[in-house]
């Protein structure tokens, strides 16, 4: 009778592995639906809808930067740049080689008239770009332009 009771709780708790593996498998194509479905929407300029999948990506993958990075954008184009400010200081936290959230980033600095850190955000952009080197000299001229005005 014992070796009955064994079996059936070796098989019972197979069957909670598995079903527990299956749930956490759909949980991680879940992650990349919800930023591959996002940026459509962002591409389709659906803002509203994309920065609620953007949350649920983030909700499931805590550190999904490129959601941040997404949600600054989204949150620049409705005008609130408190809100892209702290959500591109959080990629630049996850990633501090982020080149894109560096550049803009550096763009908001120089909007609020904030040039100080504009100029370091620049120094650092210069020290970590790789792919669009080009734009640090975009930055240096919006920042000379922006301390002439």
């Amino acid at each position: 009778m014992e070796k009955t009771t064994n079996f059936k709780m070796k098989k019972i708790y197979k069957i909670i592995l598995f079903l527990f593996l299956i749930s956490f498998s759909n949980i991680g194509l879940a992650d990349k639906n919800f930023f591959e479905e996002g940026k459509n929407l962002f591409d389709k300029k659906d803002y509203i809808n994309a920065k609620f999948k953007f949350e649920k990506d983030i909700v499931f993958n805590p550190k999904s930067e490129n959601s941040y990075l997404y949600l600054s954008k989204i949150f620049s184009a409705e005008n609130k740049i408190d809100l892209a400010e702290n959500n591109l200081n959080t990629v630049i936290l996850l990633n501090p080689k982020n080149e894109e959230a560096i550049y803009d980033l550096t763009l908001l600095k120089l909007q609020k008239s904030n040039y100080n850190d504009a100029k370091k955000l620049i120094k650092t952009f210069k020290n970590v770009c790789k792919k669009n080197c080009a734009r640090s000299k975009t930055l240096n001229e919006k920042l000379k332009n922006s301390l002439t005005q």
